[in-house]
């Protein structure tokens, strides 16, 4: 397909303008994909408003975003899974497929990954991106697009419940009810477990994970979370916690709250370079720690979790923003974290 498309840039940081580039010509093994949604995630604004997260260091212009649906324009002749019409979710990291970690399964952490918007890889606030058409997958007919972009954040909630081996029966806590908390949450209640309940000091977004099912909520303005959870367990405590704030307080706190014999997933980072926690009583507990680094294997599942129903992935949007207007979709999603837990882009 030849032609000219519509582009996003940040040319500094808090500064979008929009450039006409030339639509990608596909590859042997790639598939044309027609944008339709975007979701913002938290690694966009960051980038967005501090330019950099870590070692990764934005250097304008540079293109955001990566959790991303759209239709299939075309498919290079080697490509037989997928059509000119297909709506599909896209996974937005290539990796080498001959490193250790690729070969052994886990290539999510592949060391030559190219991924979308992490520098120096542009994203795909775009109207057209050629993707790999392995990392494109296709949506059942009850599917929209939008449930197709939130894949993404959603596949990194069921492999912190995977990593804490989530199973019909137990109690869980996440810490955090921010779009990843609240994915975790969903993720659990698709895997089985019984209750989860949700720490957080922004009530609005506690509300929010209220609205999608949580067993209960907690607000440490309020109370403390320790405390309550082992009210709301006869004492017990909770058989896992998946802790997406990635503060002393609340990892301190999960390891309080766990019962003996318990998982922690750690998924959030922390904003210094070490934490503290109190190691006499998780050796006492003989508590199993785990954490998270994206996800592996997990569209596929998370894809069919949303199309049978037990995930209702559209309810988590609080916001949708047109192309356009995302300058002030990214503003906006770091002024008001209280009242928007998730913004989609329409392209």
């Amino acid at each position: 397909m030849q032609g000219k498309m519509k582009v996003a840039i940040m040319e500094g940081i808090g500064k979008i303008k929009y450039e006409q580039w030339d639509i990608p010509q596909i590859k042997p093994g790639e598939a044309l994909i027609k944008l339709d949604h975007v979701g913002v995630c938290g690694s966009d604004l960051h980038y967005f408003d501090h330019g950099r997260i870590g070692d990764f260091i934005v250097e304008p212009p540079f293109v955001l975003g990566h959790e991303a649906a759209g239709t299939v324009i075309e498919v290079s002749q080697d490509v037989s899974h997928l059509k000119p019409g297909d709506k599909v979710a896209l996974e937005p990291g290539k990796t080498c497929g001959e490193c250790e970690f690729c070969k052994s399964g886990r290539y999510n952490l592949c060391p030559d990954v190219v991924f979308f918007a992490t520098p120096p890889v542009d994203g795909v606030f775009c109207e057209y991106v050629a993707h790999e058409a392995a990392l494109c997958f296709k949506l059942p007919d009850n599917m929209t697009t939008v449930e197709g972009a939130l894949i993404e954040p959603l596949a990194v909630g069921f492999h912190a419940a995977n990593q804490g081996g989530a199973h019909i029966g137990q109690t869980a806590v996440v810490f955090g009810a921010g779009c990843i908390g609240l994915v975790s949450m969903l993720a659990l209640h698709a895997e089985g477990v019984s209750k989860v309940y949700v720490v957080d000091v922004v009530q609005k977004r506690l509300e929010k994970a209220l609205q999608l099912g949580a067993a209960g909520i907690i607000n440490p303005k309020d109370e403390d979370p320790v405390i309550a959870i082992r009210k709301l367990t006869g004492a017990h405590g909770c058989d896992l916690a998946i802790d997406t704030a990635g503060a002393d307080v609340t990892i301190e706190q999960g390891i309080n709250l766990v019962k003996k014999g318990g998982t922690i997933v750690f998924v959030g980072y922390s904003s210094g370079e070490t934490v503290n926690m109190p190691m006499n009583v998780a050796i006492n507990k003989e508590l199993t720690f785990k954490t998270i680094f994206r996800y592996r294997h997990i569209y596929p599942m998370a894809i069919e979790a949303v199309s049978s129903g037990r995930v209702k992935l559209a309810d988590l949007v609080t916001n949708y923003f047109d192309f356009d207007d995302l300058q002030n979709a990214l503003e906006q999603s770091i002024k008001d974290k209280e009242n928007i837990v998730k913004s989609v882009i329409a392209m």
